[in-house]
């Protein structure tokens, strides 16, 4: 299957401040804070949640497409991609502002003060998805997860008036997104991917039920944190998947990146549903044992290993016949 995955391209820039920010506050001086803070470390990291699905993919062997807007500051993060079994060929570059960028200082107390330049992001809303699929011979699979809304809606609408099979993960844009656009994301959508939260926001924005969304969907994936996965189909018993154990728990940020990227993976080799969310949460569980949403290492033998301990020598052999 040839898969694209749209979304957003981002660098985190993370930075410590060893001390407390309320000392540093003047009760009487809030209405004209000027405040710098001298930090002990800066960690750079590769985000956004296209690079992150793709990332997963390239690991397990697929050449995922990606699609997104990034500035001229992407080179190097576009080379660390390349290598890693990505295409980044349909990705926007801006002539004038730079990729995606969140900014953050934690202090002691583990309170933030954090900005989030959008940059680039704002112009995915250009990408036309005609153009990539002649480049690559077809899309097989549109996964549309968040990313600029006007962006999201085009690529759907477009999806829908080009006979593409499309999935829906609008996830952190569902927060600022009215009920209207929210219906004209997930309608029609061969999958629709959320956590429990996203669920119960978008029957409640979009004032369908649980039932009627089954309807308009072809599959519904519920991430459930800690308790695995459900995924459900309409007139079809629901399918549950539990989590593998875990060997540390590090870093939440990226698990449910890493969950879609498998299960897209086993989607591409034609897996059944529950084998493929099998799949999505070994990965997952790499993610959150690794400190970053892209540093986890995927040694195939190690990772037969656990999935055969976490799901049985059937659903392994199954996979296996795939990786290798």
């Amino acid at each position: 299957m040839r898969i694209a995955v749209t979304g957003s391209i981002a660098t985190d820039h993370l930075m410590t401040f060893p001390g407390r920010f309320a000392d540093q506050l003047v009760a009487d001086q809030l209405h004209t804070v000027s405040l710098s803070f001298l930090v002990d470390d800066l960690d750079v990291r590769r985000g956004g949640v296209a690079p992150n699905i793709c990332y997963g993919m390239g690991l397990l062997g697929l050449k995922p497409i990606m699609v997104g807007a990034a500035g001229e500051d992407f080179a190097d993060y576009r080379a660390w991609l390349d290598r890693h079994g990505v295409d980044t060929g349909s990705v926007h570059i801006s002539d004038v502002l730079h990729t995606a960028r969140f900014v953050c200082t934690t202090d002691t107390d583990h309170n933030q003060i954090a900005s989030f330049y959008t940059g680039a992001m704002s112009e995915a809303r250009q990408i036309e998805l005609q153009p990539v699929a002649d480049r690559v011979g077809g899309l097989d699979l549109v996964l549309i997860s968040a990313d600029d809304p006007e962006a999201m809606l085009r690529h759907t609408q477009e999806c829908r008036s080009r006979g593409i099979p499309f999935a829906a993960d609008p996830s952190q844009q569902l927060a600022r997104m009215a009920g209207d656009d929210i219906r004209v994301l997930v309608e029609g959508a061969a999958y629709l991917f959320t956590n429990e939260y996203e669920k119960a926001l978008i029957e409640s924005k979009t004032g369908w039920t649980a039932e009627e969304i089954l309807a308009k969907v072809g599959t519904r994936v519920t991430t459930l944190g800690a308790n695995g996965v459900r995924i459900e189909r309409a007139g079809e018993e629901a399918i549950e998947v539990g989590c593998a154990e875990e060997e540390a728990k590090v870093d939440p940020t990226g698990v449910g990146d890493a969950f879609r990227a498998g299960f897209l993976a086993g989607t591409a080799w034609g897996l059944p549903l529950e084998r493929s969310a099998q799949l999505g949460c070994m990965l997952a569980t790499l993610v959150i044992e690794t400190l970053g949403t892209q540093e986890y290492e995927l040694r195939r033998g190690h990772f037969m290993e656990r999935f055969t301990k976490a799901y049985g020598e059937e659903a392994a052999a199954e996979v296996q016949a795939h990786l290798a």
